[in-house]
């Protein structure tokens, strides 16, 4: 662990210089708009996701009018994202809940977020950071793979591995660290064959050691 908090400054620094500016990928306009956004972005591309919310929000822009919506319209339109039946139902019960029980307003609150249907505490952690200025790391499986071939995380279970993140990292870089790791995994430390010849952290980690 001494070893690993040596060499955080330096990942930090060269995630920084290389990805200086992060942002979400998915389009939205308020922070309900994300919420739906990112329930719907599991195990689907961003791109795919932005074409269907596109449609979606133009229709039922609100809690409200996205809890009154039949539930065959919302998988009609949300059929290209993937697993449409289980989402459409979470993103329908999600809404109704948000109108019912926090005033139609997304809360801000962890625990309050999590009560939702279809949220865990990575898409939590999404509305959090991006729409509420709160420091959270998102953890998704880019997030997983390059923070635990860095030697920075041992668990394999996305909470143990946010907590585990959480204790070396200075809370100042938590919003940005996960997009940044997320956009290393899918341009260099990809799945299966990890470009480590060409990534600016390959001296610093124990995966591409020889």
């Amino acid at each position: 662990m001494e070893q690993v908090s040596t060499f955080v400054p330096v990942i930090i620094g060269r995630l920084k210089a290389h990805y200086p500016v992060v942002n979400t990928q998915l389009n939205h306009t308020s922070p309900f708009e994300l919420l739906i956004a990112t329930i719907l972005s599991a195990q689907c591309t961003d791109n795919q996701v932005n074409k269907a919310t596109k449609v979606l929000f133009s229709r039922y822009p609100d809690p409200k009018s996205l809890a009154g919506a039949s539930l065959d319209d919302i998988k009609k339109v949300i059929f290209s994202t993937g697993f449409y039946n289980n989402k459409a139902k979470n993103i329908k019960a999600c809404a109704n809940k948000i109108q019912k029980e926090f005033n139609g307003t997304v809360p801000r609150d962890i625990r309050a977020l999590t009560s939702l249907p279809g949220v865990g505490r990575k898409t939590a952690n999404v509305v959090r950071s991006v729409c509420f200025n709160t420091q959270a790391i998102v953890v998704d499986t880019h997030v997983l793979r390059v923070s635990g071939r860095l030697g920075l995380t041992h668990a394999t279970d996305p909470v143990k591995v946010e907590f585990e993140l959480m204790d070396v990292l200075p809370k100042c870089v938590w919003n940005d660290i996960g997009l940044q790791f997320i956009y290393l995994g899918r341009r260099i430390c990809h799945a299966r064959k990890p470009a480590c010849d060409r990534c600016f952290l390959n001296d610093l980690c124990p995966f591409a050691a020889p």
